[in-house]
């Protein structure tokens, strides 16, 4: 016998599926936005069609945007020798937040695990790799998270025949082993900025 409706047991079940959602916050969440007003449940379906019907990926840097390019890519403001690589578009955020960062970002979406069945090919860096042949990069920041993951995703990329002409520098170990660049707080993250390390063997002087 059903004891909850099946519109609100569907609910619980998709709020369930979202990372950092367990069934307690589900139930609280759902039956939250079941005692509030009609108008307040219709905001937020409102919310996520228009963010799946809006937001696309920029074709140069793979974050998240309304417009193709980006505001990052297409600014004047922007250094476009100096691109950042990230894991994951959360990182942009977390960088921007620091107001350190006057370069270009490369989003990977991931990073290499090959046991989540994450390879090379399955996240940007073929493009990254494009990217920099195509010239005008002079220095690669690589920002993934200092995790087992994250830092074979740097070795590999500090690997990558297109980045042996141009410095390769990765964020500093101000951030603790494991953590996640979205964790992290703006200061931690400037000084991981301002400390990067060359790891180009030498191939380039600093910038």
């Amino acid at each position: 016998m059903r004891t909850v409706a099946e519109p609100v047991e569907r609910l619980i079940e998709e709020f369930s599926r979202l990372p950092g959602i367990g069934p307690k916050t589900a139930q609280r969440l759902t039956f939250w936005l079941l005692r509030g007003s009609e108008e307040r449940a219709r905001s937020l379906a409102d919310a996520i069609r228009e963010m799946k019907e809006k937001i696309t990926l920029c074709s140069q840097c793979y974050n998240i945007t309304e417009t193709d390019p980006c505001a990052v890519c297409t600014s004047h403001a922007r250094d476009k020798a100096l691109v950042c690589v990230v894991e994951e578009p959360l990182n942009v955020l977390a960088i921007e937040r620091t107001h350190e960062f006057k370069g270009l970002y490369h989003v990977l979406h991931g990073r290499i695990s090959p046991m989540d069945g994450l390879t090379p090919d399955k996240i940007k860096l073929r493009e990254l790799e494009s990217r920099v042949a195509a010239g005008g990069i002079e220095e690669v920041i690589i920002a993934t998270n200092p995790t087992t993951e994250g830092d074979a995703t740097a070795h590999y990329i500090s690997r990558m025949p297109s980045l042996r002409a141009v410095k390769v520098t990765r964020l500093a170990r101000g951030l603790p082993l494991g953590s996640d660049l979205d964790y992290a707080d703006e200061v931690t993250i400037g000084r991981a900025l301002q400390g990067r390390q060359d790891i180009s063997d030498g191939r380039n002087g600093s910038r």
